[in-house]
């Protein structure tokens, strides 16, 4: 069967607008049909321990962290030992989506394994009075489970198009999508987004009282990413036929 499949945000297929694939898998049909609903899984390696007041199950929260970041650190034990490597990823509703060449070490070896992707944005240094009591303000998500290779053609470009959405939201409808040598040399693993946590501090300075009075500053310095001028690649046109080529408006840049 031939689909439209337009954009539609995390909670749906992502292929480009205005572009048709065939879709002859059952994939578009039972994704959506598998969204996981709920908080997300607790068990013994998910269990809340240190600072538990912290942190939390609530899929929801977990979401906006991961559509928020821009980096997952994914760890993965392999024959040489553990390896953790910072990714780019994309989210599609409960499917957290990693790539890479298909040559690369580390998917290859948490294909069908076990793996933990970590997400974190940093939104402030916590400065006390005592060197033990500084800390930092963070929102994290830690994931558990096993990933899986993507085989099918319409689910890798959805994954595709997650994963450069992820950088600036809208893109891949702007681009030239992946063609199939492209495809072919691309390894994509799907981690459901089902066994985790979500722990966050957002708090200010927590100090003994006896160090109250010390003349030291104390408190919170806020962090945000944002994005400078950009910089048009020097081997591009200033303009296209249609018109003048701007870049991303600021809005789609900043997090």
């Amino acid at each position: 069967m031939t689909t439209n499949l337009a954009e539609t945000g995390r909670t749906g297929t992502r292929l480009p607008v205005g572009k048709t694939a065939a879709v002859d898998s059952i994939w578009s049909v039972t994704m959506a049909a598998m969204t996981a609903t709920g908080d997300l899984a607790e068990t013994e390696r998910t269990k809340l321990r240190r600072a538990a007041d912290r942190g939390s199950f609530d899929r929801a929260l977990a979401y906006s962290i991961l559509d928020e970041a821009l980096v997952a650190h994914v760890g993965i034990s392999t024959e040489r030992g553990p390896v953790v490597l910072p990714m780019t990823y994309g989210r599609i509703d409960d499917r957290l989506y990693l790539h890479g060449a298909v040559g690369n070490a580390l998917l290859r070896a948490g294909t069908d394994a076990q793996v933990c992707a970590t997400v974190t944005l940093l939104d402030g240094l916590v400065l006390a009075r005592s060197a033990f009591h500084h800390s930092m303000n963070y929102r994290c998500v830690v994931l558990y489970g096993t990933a899986t290779k993507v085989t099918d053609d319409a689910e890798k470009l959805a994954a595709f198009d997650a994963i450069v959405d992820q950088s600036v939201p809208g893109r891949a409808a702007e681009v030239r999508a992946s063609d199939p040598g492209e495809l072919r040399a691309t390894l994509v693993l799907r981690l459901p987004i089902e066994e985790g946590s979500v722990k966050v501090r957002g708090h200010g300075v927590v100090d003994d009282a006896d160090d109250l009075d010390l003349p030291v500053w104390a408190g919170v310095v806020p962090l945000r990413l944002t994005p400078g001028d950009p910089m048009q690649d020097p081997d591009q046109t200033a303009t296209a036929e249609s018109g003048p080529l701007a870049p991303p408006a600021a809005s789609r840049l900043t997090r």
